[in-house]
């Protein structure tokens, strides 16, 4: 495995951090956090650059990319704009469609994109389902040849800036395994109602509570084949937890840059604190912190590129990475002290927006669940030479 950055990676990354300089700047994106406001300017500049379309077929506008470039772009994206969440990645989005999709729902996840918005809003969790998928219970009946919806959605993110929600739902008179069908919901249809979510981070992503009273659908609208929608999804949730593992190492990367320039400037009892043990210390730890995280996920991606079964490194490499970078950057508010817990610093954002790492994509304990058993299973007959 070589990760060294190819010569085409490294004009990505040159271009990515230029786009960022002329209209990413911190005080816009503070701006923008303080509003609530998703930072349009950048996500205009992202877009003309064609980076929104990093990862997607050429067929569809896009530029084609492998797995490890596209981490590669997350994290750097990250770690010069944290907080920022502007350009999400509509890969995985756009996979998910390509694999599964009509040519229509194809081509509407397109023209979102074309007009700056999000291709579709992700409508799995549930009050009472969110680590447990399989309490969905979300309905879909059928009646005079048409489908109606019935249930609450929960923590659907950038559903007001999305034409539709990939929702996921139940027949409940369908056995367990054959229970769950995903439809291509327009959001503008009669019967949906949302409301956002008051969040500690995050602020300029919306999440919302979705009610469905009665949201009727053409059969068309389906995704996929009925009874087979966790199967239809399931594949990009570990590239999901890859790309939230690279936005965790840009973070920690970030917050571990400014808390070391900053102990060599800041002094205290008379020299810098970065001459102090203690601060040496936590310095040390963050950057192995750092090290071992970017290992892990670009190994990860270079599994996937070459065909490599990722389910278990995926489910390892989320977990470790939400840990780790929570704690590089509650080390780094602990070495800027009081100024890195005010607003002055974009440090204190990045310590509000890090947290959901930790549950986004999966919970660590799910992550637990997921790589545990698998490895289990894998070690269940081995022989020790």
């Amino acid at each position: 495995m070589d990760f060294k950055k190819t010569e085409e990676q490294e004009l990505l990354l040159e271009s990515l951090r230029e786009v960022v300089r002329r209209y990413g700047t911190e005080e816009y994106i503070r701006e923008c956090d303080e509003k609530g406001e998703s930072p349009r300017k950048l996500n205009e500049a992202l877009h003309e650059a064609g980076f929104d379309m990093l990862g997607v077929p050429e067929e569809y506008g896009g530029t084609p990319c492998d797995t490890l470039t596209l981490m590669m772009y997350h994290e750097e994206f990250a770690r010069i704009c944290s907080g920022a969440y502007a350009c999400e990645c509509t890969a995985l989005a756009m996979a998910d469609m390509i694999k599964f999709g009509s040519e229509k729902q194809i081509q509407d996840c397109v023209d979102a994109i074309n007009e700056l918005k999000t291709p579709f809003c992700l409508g799995f969790t549930e009050p009472q389902a969110g680590s447990d998928s399989s309490g969905i219970s979300t309905t879909f009946t059928r009646k005079n040849g048409k489908v109606y919806i019935n249930g609450r959605k929960t923590f659907i993110s950038r559903i007001d800036n999305a034409n539709y929600m990939l929702c996921m739902t139940k027949d409940p008179s369908a056995p367990k395994d054959k229970a769950f069908t995903t439809w291509w919901v327009p959001m503008n249809a009669p019967g949906i109602s949302y409301k956002p979510i008051p969040k500690v981070g995050w602020h300029m992503v919306h999440s919302c509570e979705v009610t469905l009273d009665n949201v009727e659908l053409d059969e068309s609208d389906i995704v996929g084949v009925e009874g087979k929608g966790f199967v239809n999804v399931m594949k990009n949730f570990e590239i999901e937890r890859l790309v939230m593992s690279a936005t965790a190492l840009g973070e920690a990367t970030m917050a571990f840059e400014d808390a070391v320039v900053y102990a060599g400037q800041r002094e205290q009892f008379g020299r810098p604190i970065g001459d102090f043990q203690l601060i040496q210390e936590k310095l040390v730890d963050m950057a192995t912190k750092i090290e071992n995280m970017r290992g892990l996920v670009y190994k990860s991606a270079w599994m996937e590129d070459n065909g490599i079964p990722v389910n278990t490194m995926a489910a390892m490499t989320k977990r470790y990475c939400a840990r780790a970078s929570f704690e590089v950057v509650n080390d780094a508010m602990q070495i800027f002290g009081g100024i890195g817990y005010s607003s002055d610093l974009r440090i204190s954002r990045v310590w509000r927006n890090n947290r959901i790492c930790g549950i986004g994509g999966g919970t660590e304990e799910i992550m637990v669940h997921i790589a545990g058993r698998s490895l289990v299973k894998q070690y269940k007959n081995f022989q020790p030479l």
